[in-house]
């Protein structure tokens, strides 16, 4: 009897990549998020009024914007393998300085190193997944990268206070200094620019990953098939259409799509920044709570956040089909409403962090979308350069809205802050209405 040869197991290793993606941006978001519970004590170190409290939160986030096209045009031409390990460690060494600084300018001065250091590191995992990852998992893995960037702020107000209590809020950049060394030497030995070149997968994972089997099975398999009705109901709404891909940069750079796409995000990304730098401060200063209170309920919408970008995720994948308009639209409507619920919310500890654990669900259930949409317009070369244009105009908006936020609290108030960022909530939705909903590209059958 002939033997029969079984299929080879296919090898999951992307999976493993993904879980490092995961720790290494728990990591640098948490490098960001902690300077936001700690500046209530800085304040009492290095007297400053709002306003340049808020600039201060600003400085991190601009230089941050800034770096992301030059990185852009850097990874295209010198990959991932190649940078993230060097920005991840000078990440570490200037976030371990912020807690010598002996003055309000040196303290200015780290920020702003910090923002230039991190800035390579959301293009690395974005472009890590565009390459290991299959088109219907992209959105899952987007997901698991931009719940990272929630999870950080969920262990950093509960881990900041108790570390204010024992020692000092220098003490927190010291601790938070060290985990971004030890990750930085572990991508570099076990994750490559390209699956292909990765020992760890085999030829089945990465058939599987690429789509460059010619089976029959394949080829039918990503063949497009017809949506179900509602699935054709809302391409009329989202405006699903087929987009010819952004083979060059200035493609990319005058694509609607893509600025569309990045303004959006702009106002979003500065819902979140808001939260994260101002939150700690009005627990402490406007409901009076105690420094582990505080850390507690700082912690809420981060949890929700987590929740939200998984949810929204696997919906865009799973259940959307890739669709990625849906769950933004979603979310940047459902956010301008939490904004305006935020202005008579509860005093008590309890209820206010429910509401703002929901508040964080909310606004995230489309942030992994926003990561992704590109991939559905650009070419594997020209991804890390709108990629960049995305991450940089939204950054810009999460730069500015802690300085304007300051600038409402010396001149007006919460509520005044609360309804200008449900104002800009509904102005992303308007925007989002704008741009196309990419159809995915045919498979074409190998000969």
């Amino acid at each position: 009897m002939p033997e029969v040869i079984k299929p080879a197991v296919r090898s999951n290793y992307r999976w493993v990549v993904a879980a490092l993606i995961f720790l290494i941006y728990t990591i640098a978001a948490a490098d960001r998020a902690n300077l936001g519970v700690a500046l209530p004590f800085i304040r009492k170190e290095f007297d400053m009024s709002n306003t340049e409290a808020g600039g201060l939160m600003s400085l991190f986030l601009l230089a941050y914007a800034l770096i992301q096209i030059p990185c852009g045009f850097a990874f295209g031409r010198f990959g991932v393998s190649r940078i993230l390990p060097g920005a991840m460690l000078l990440t570490s060494l200037l976030t371990g300085l912020v807690g010598t600084a002996g003055s309000l300018l040196a303290l200015k001065l780290y920020r702003l190193g910090l923002g230039v250091a991190e800035g390579p590191l959301p293009i690395s995992m974005t472009t890590t997944i565009n390459n290991w990852f299959p088109p219907r998992e992209k959105g899952t893995a987007s997901g698991i990268f931009l719940s990272a960037v929630k999870f950080g702020p969920v262990i950093v107000p509960p881990l900041c206070a108790v570390i204010i209590s024992v020692w000092g809020w220098r003490e927190i950049f010291y601790f938070f200094a060290v985990p971004g060394i030890v990750l930085a030497v572990v991508w570099y030995f076990v994750v490559t620019d390209h699956p292909s070149r990765s020992r760890f997968v085999n030829e089945a994972e990465l058939n599987y990953i690429t789509e460059a089997t010619g089976s029959t099975q394949t080829v039918q398999q990503t063949r497009p098939q017809k949506p179900p009705a509602w699935l054709g109901k809302l391409d009329r709404v989202i405006r699903a259409r087929h987009e010819a891909p952004l083979e060059t940069n200035k493609q990319v750079f005058t694509s609607w799509n893509i600025w569309g796409c990045a303004t959006s995000y702009c106002f979003q990304l500065g819902v979140s920044s808001v939260l994260l730098a101002w939150i700690p401060t009005y627990l402490m200063t406007v409901k009076q709570f105690s420094i582990m209170n505080m850390g507690l309920v700082s912690a809420a919408p981060w949890v929700g956040a987590v929740l939200g970008n998984l949810i929204g995720g696997l919906c865009s994948d799973r259940l959307l089909g890739g669709r990625r308009k849906p769950g933004m639209l979603l979310s940047a409507l459902g956010t301008s409403l939490m904004m305006y619920l935020l202005i008579n919310s509860p005093a008590e500890p309890l209820p206010y962090g429910l509401l703002l654990m929901l508040t964080g669900v909310v606004l995230s259930l489309g942030f992994s979308s926003y990561m992704v949409y590109p991939m559905g317009l650009a070419s594997k070369k020209t991804f890390p350069i709108s990629n960049a244009i995305v991450n940089m105009i939204g950054q810009l908006g999460a730069a500015a809205t802690p300085f304007i936020t300051g600038m409402l609290l010396d001149n007006y108030g919460w509520n005044y802050v609360f309804a200008w960022l449900a104002i800009g909530s509904f102005l992303s939705f308007i925007l989002l209405l704008t741009i196309s909903e990419p159809r995915p590209r045919s498979a074409t059958p190998a000969p």
